[in-house]
């Protein structure tokens, strides 16, 4: 009996973590001039390992992306491949599952990179927008309007991206 209780709570901890992730993500890309462009840019973000479904919007220049189950996302290999096929990123939002997530003075881990919320004011549950305003993720004057006014703390590992709800 006192295994089957290990067992059932080992169960129970799994699913709660495993909830707790990145699940998709809306990327509107600047700089498309044509479907071969919005193509090649598409190509580029579904050969990630950690994507699993991409849709372009090419009318807003908008790609729907889902992410895998279980997998750490990279986001700035998204930036990446966006600059690599000759664009930028104009936005990036994605949606968080904060299920079984702990913040800790605002800020979370996950993959190994910290992520800092700017603008939490309630306790946060279940999945959340948020639009990451780091430079390479929005415009200039986004980046400016956030991190301005926010001191630069590096993390102790990984990257650190600094998100806004």
């Amino acid at each position: 009996m006192k295994t089957l209780k290990v067992y059932i709570f080992l169960l129970l901890a799994t699913v709660t973590v495993a909830k707790a992730q990145f699940t998709k993500a809306e990327l509107q890309v600047s700089g498309l001039t044509c479907s071969l462009c919005a193509k090649s840019t598409e190509k580029a973000i579904k050969a990630l390992p950690f994507v699993s479904e991409i849709k372009p919007d090419l009318i807003h220049n908008i790609y729907n992306i889902t992410f895998k189950s279980g997998v750490p996302v990279d986001f700035s290999q998204i930036s990446k491949k966006v600059l690599g096929a000759g664009f930028f990123v104009n936005y990036l939002k994605t949606t968080y599952n904060f299920t079984g997530t702990t913040l800790a003075d605002n800020a979370f881990t996950s993959g190994g990179d910290t992520f800092k919320v700017l603008n939490a004011d309630k306790p946060l549950n279940g999945e959340v927008s948020l639009t990451i305003v780091d430079k390479g993720f929005a415009p200039n004057s986004v980046s400016k309007k956030y991190l301005g006014k926010t001191p630069e703390t590096p993390a102790a590992a990984g990257k650190t991206y600094h998100l806004a709800i």
